[in-house]
């Protein structure tokens, strides 16, 4: 059923060592969870068997930035955490690209404090921002992707005219519509 069984045996393909490489870093991104909050939660479920992201390549969460190539800020960032956050963005190997799940890793949320950064994208790029209070798992599923097809078609990130990184700033539409309440509520009334 793989490729050996399409191509006669004694057979060759050819193809651009870009391409394979893109192909390979698409097909194996290595997740940080960064996970705070009730975002974190829902981060989980993505690697649930219900919603399963290890079809998508990027099954092995690593807890150690060395070895992580995709970093994911579920939550509400504080002031305190910020530099750990920096510190393993830092650490993390190139190519490496962040996603922001959810309104409080994005905007800061409901949290409008001194205590809580107001969007972790100004002090980190962020590619991919994923939308909700907490988003749903197919929306992170959904950001994990968009990564996906610009790895498979940029490869690296892109720099700006000093060589500095440049983030991506994707913005994942909600794709879960609001239904009605399955029993209909009446107020005041006996």
């Amino acid at each position: 059923m793989g490729l050996e069984a399409v191509l006669p045996q004694d057979g060759f393909m050819t193809t651009q060592l870009r391409k394979v490489i893109n192909w390979s870093r698409r097909s194996s991104l290595w997740p940080m969870p960064f996970a705070t909050a009730c975002c974190g939660i829902e981060l989980m479920a993505t690697a649930s068997s219900r919603y399963d992201l290890a079809r998508f390549g990027a099954e092995v969460m690593r807890f150690s930035p060395r070895q992580s190539d995709l970093l994911i800020v579920a939550g509400r960032v504080a002031v305190k955490m910020l530099p750990v956050l920096q510190r393993i963005y830092q650490q993390m190997t190139e190519p490496k690209w962040v996603i922001s799940m959810g309104a409080c890793a994005s905007t800061g949320g409901v949290f409008d404090t001194y205590a809580v950064v107001q969007g972790i994208d100004q002090f980190i790029p962020v590619d991919v921002y994923v939308p909700g209070c907490p988003p749903r798992p197919e929306t992170l599923i959904e950001g994990v992707m968009a990564i996906q097809r610009i790895v498979d078609e940029q490869g690296m990130p892109p720099l700006d005219g000093q060589g500095k990184r440049r983030p991506l700033q994707i913005a994942i539409e909600p794709t879960h519509a609001v239904r009605p309440q399955p029993v209909p509520l009446t107020v005041g009334e006996s």
